[in-house]
């Protein structure tokens, strides 16, 4: 390709900028309006208060990239490269402070327009984490929403399951490079989100692998891409607060499930709380503030108790929450043998199940 052809390119411009030590996305931005297709000339680029060092850069460092993109993007049919000024970058993220300058997108591009909410929590979910999310995201996707995040294990992966399971779209944004997706564990669910119409988005050159410093950066993407974030369950110092402050700075809605103070996984959630974020025990609790979505699409079952319940003092004091044996033994003031008795008879029953470390309260639909 001659150095007229390269000049040409369309994503020549953004590959420079970003290349370019020194200049950030606002900044990029800014360069690129007031150069346009002058954005290589030494004289405009002399107009523009760089260094030596960067007006070099601007003309030099970009030329080797540019081969190996399009190539990546000619190996599949729906991979796409997406400069900010192009007409499928999606203008939710187009309007946050320092939006990426290029979007790597492999899927149904088209679909980048339609209303999301990012659904964000814990690596590690606890039991009462993972029910919330297999609850809550079939009702946001009957409501019409694609359900964005990041593809990690954990409530990322769960959110993404869920959308799929519920006959929904899903989106996940990677913090490496499309060839080299991340987790391992999740390359067969990065295709069944392509197959089922969503998408795979990175700011990362395709080719790229994970790095720590991509994923904080990853997280300003999920929740710039979204109508809102909800966080299911976090630690207090988690990545998912990472994507809740972003929303904030973005003036997004951040949403945020309660959970026991006693629980690690729910500090983060309550703290949230405490600061403004809106408290969600269900989905219509997301759906009411964020006017894209009909509140009436969402059909919410009134609980019924036409049941008598069995043990009803033992039921009391088994919750959402795991709780040891000898907890609720304690709790009942019974024989720890008769507890596990009537434990087994609920459990028979449907109304309680055993997990790792006690007993939960079983869902009943």
């Amino acid at each position: 390709m001659t150095a007229t052809n390269l000049q040409q390119h369309p994503l020549l411009p953004w590959l420079a900028l970003q290349q370019t030590h020194g200049i950030g996305p606002v900044r990029a931005i800014q360069l690129y309006r007031k150069l346009g297709s002058q954005w290589y000339q030494p004289e405009q680029l002399e107009q523009c208060h760089l260094s030596q060092a960067q007006r070099l850069q601007l003309v030099t460092a970009h030329f080797e990239l540019l081969d190996p993109i399009l190539a990546w993007q000619e190996g599949a049919a729906n991979r796409h490269v997406l400069p900010w000024d192009h007409a499928d970058y999606p203008a939710q993220l187009k309007a946050i402070p320092a939006a990426p300058l290029l979007l790597f997108v492999e899927g149904d591009v088209h679909k980048l327009t339609q209303d999301q909410i990012a659904v964000v929590g814990s690596r590690h979910p606890s039991y009462v984490g993972k029910e919330n999310t297999r609850n809550l995201i079939p009702e946001l996707v009957r409501a019409g929403a694609i359900i964005t995040s990041g593809l990690a294990i954990g409530v990322d992966g769960l959110s993404h399951k869920a959308a799929l399971d519920a006959g929904g779209t899903s989106f996940a944004v990677l913090g490496s490079g499309l060839d080299r997706c991340y987790p391992k564990r999740h390359q067969q669910l990065a295709r069944a989100l392509i197959d089922s119409g969503g998408a795979l988005l990175s700011e990362c050159y395709p080719w790229l692998g994970p790095l720590a410093h991509h994923f904080p950066r990853r997280n300003r993407i999920i929740s710039g891409l979204s109508l809102g974030v909800l966080v299911v369950e976090a630690a207090e110092r988690s990545g998912s607060l990472i994507t809740a402050r972003y929303a904030n700075e973005q003036g997004r809605e951040v949403f945020a499930i309660p959970g026991a103070w006693q629980n690690p996984l729910a500090q983060g959630c309550n703290l949230l709380i405490q600061k403004g974020a809106k408290l969600v025990m269900q989905a219509n609790d997301i759906l009411e503030e964020l006017t894209a979505f009909s509140v009436a699409a969402v059909k919410i079952m009134p609980s019924t108790q036409a049941e008598l319940l069995p043990y009803p003092e033992l039921l009391d004091n088994v919750g959402l929450e795991v709780t040891a044996l000898d907890l609720i033994a304690s709790r009942c003031q019974q024989p720890v043998q008769e507890v596990l008795t009537q434990l087994v008879e609920l459990e028979l029953a449907g109304w309680v199940e055993t997990v790792p470390g006690g007993y939960v309260r079983a869902r009943r639909d």
